[in-house]
């Protein structure tokens, strides 16, 4: 699960069927930026029955599961997944293909071989992708940015130090490379260059941010930073991204802590709603539940009122997006929570009551985040079809109702 003490925070070959109707709206290698130029961006073609064509080119909503990296290795998991898909409204697969453990596939360039890691891989990603698209699902590329143990490994130059010079580690043990690292930027770009070659329609960002700076740890040094603070190097790593892969016809979103959309300024992690959203096609975050303390938005137990609390957080992020001037539909696409942390257990009905938050806030798409990818309890909660639900206007909160 995606946790961390900043309250809410990422943790870390079927056969083919009918598609949906038109009805349903689905390594120690050189230095990644050597070569990075050399890569290919122009447009690619979307290829795939005509309704996900329409959901990779055009602003419609997406409602979609996540799917970890071992999720994705299983053609039985994978089977099961696209199947729910086909049968109800999940119109999009969220795929797991750079984790902090590096690549979940085996490319054939050799900058991306050095820095791919030793977990195992889906053996067949082009054709799985291939696949979803058949079955009119969109599949999304989930890319792990900065918490990336493999391509830290492979690169000691490029990762975040200590005063004394030596790498920096959080709680865990895992070294983070660099935010600032022109060189991690190229590296991380030619990952989604191939990803979007394989097909992907859309390319997710997470861990796009610095690592917790914990006072029981030593301080973090950023090499290269160059006076910059965190939130610029972000914005600026967001503001190159989204150009690059908007040429080649897909959208550049990014997963952000759940807390950036009523927080005034930036996190210690360098995450500002501000300096992120508008250098993003869509911004996805993550507002479980479950983890914000006690007493927030003035609810006793948020996780026990999961619709107040994300229509709290969905609506200042509408409010905050129309302040920088932006109106662009599905602009927002909230995580959901399909895990249950304490009480009360998190099944179908919790479901429903906060993609209920999502339509009253003014949008109709989300993304369920279950760590394990498994759903079949959840859908009950599905409907059989995607169909619009979002309140226009969106649903006004109670006046004087905190949202910080």
């Amino acid at each position: 699960m995606r946790f961390s003490t900043l309250l809410l925070i990422p943790l870390l070959a079927c056969e083919q069927a009918s598609s949906k109707t038109a009805e349903s709206v689905s390594r120690a290698g050189a230095a990644p930026a050597q070569a990075a130029t050399a890569t290919d961006t122009a447009a690619i073609t979307p290829t795939g029955s005509a309704e996900v064509v329409a959901l990779q080119k055009e602003m419609r909503p997406i409602r979609a599961l996540y799917v970890n990296r071992f999720a994705a290795q299983s053609p039985v998991k994978m089977q099961h997944l696209i199947a729910i898909a086909d049968s109800t409204e999940i119109n999009a697969l969220v795929i797991d293909i750079k984790d902090e453990f590096g690549l979940n596939w085996h490319s054939s360039d050799p900058l991306l071989q050095r820095n791919e890691g030793k977990m195992t891989k889906v053996s067949n990603l082009p054709a799985l992708v291939d696949t979803l698209r058949a079955h009119g699902i969109l599949p999304i590329a989930r890319m792990v940015v900065f918490k990336d143990s493999s391509a830290a490994r492979a690169n000691p130059d490029h990762v975040i130090r200590k005063a004394d010079g030596t790498p920096w580690r959080d709680k865990k043990g895992v070294t983070w490379v660099n935010p600032y690292s022109r060189a991690i930027w190229d590296y991380n770009f030619r990952v989604a260059d191939e990803a979007v070659k394989m097909g992907f329609g859309e390319i997710q960002f997470d861990y796009v941010r610095f690592p917790e700076p914990y006072k029981s740890l030593p301080p973090q040094v950023f090499p290269e930073a160059a006076g910059r603070s965190k939130p610029d190097a972000i914005r600026d790593f967001l503001k190159e991204a989204r150009p690059r892969y908007n040429k080649q016809g897909v959208r550049l979103t990014a997963d952000i802590f759940g807390l950036v959309t009523t927080v005034r300024g930036p996190l210690e992690v360098g995450q500002e709603w501000e300096k992120i959203s508008p250098f993003v096609d869509v911004v996805l975050p993550m507002v479980y539940p479950s983890l914000y303390p006690r007493g927030s938005f003035g609810i006793p137990i948020p996780n026990a009122e999961p619709h107040k609390t994300i229509l709290i957080a969905i609506t200042s992020a509408r409010e905050r997006d129309a302040k920088l001037g932006i109106t662009t539909p599905e602009h927002v696409r909230p995580w959901l929570q399909a895990f249950t942390l304490g009480a009360p257990h998190y099944g179908p009905a919790e479901i429903r009551a906060q993609k209920q938050a999502v339509y009253d806030a003014g949008y109709d798409g989300w993304v369920l985040w279950s760590p394990g990818s498994k759903y079949d309890e959840l859908i009950p909660a599905l409907e059989k079809r995607l169909e619009s639900r979002k309140k226009s206007p969106p649903v006004a909160l109670p006046s004087g109702a905190p949202q910080d």
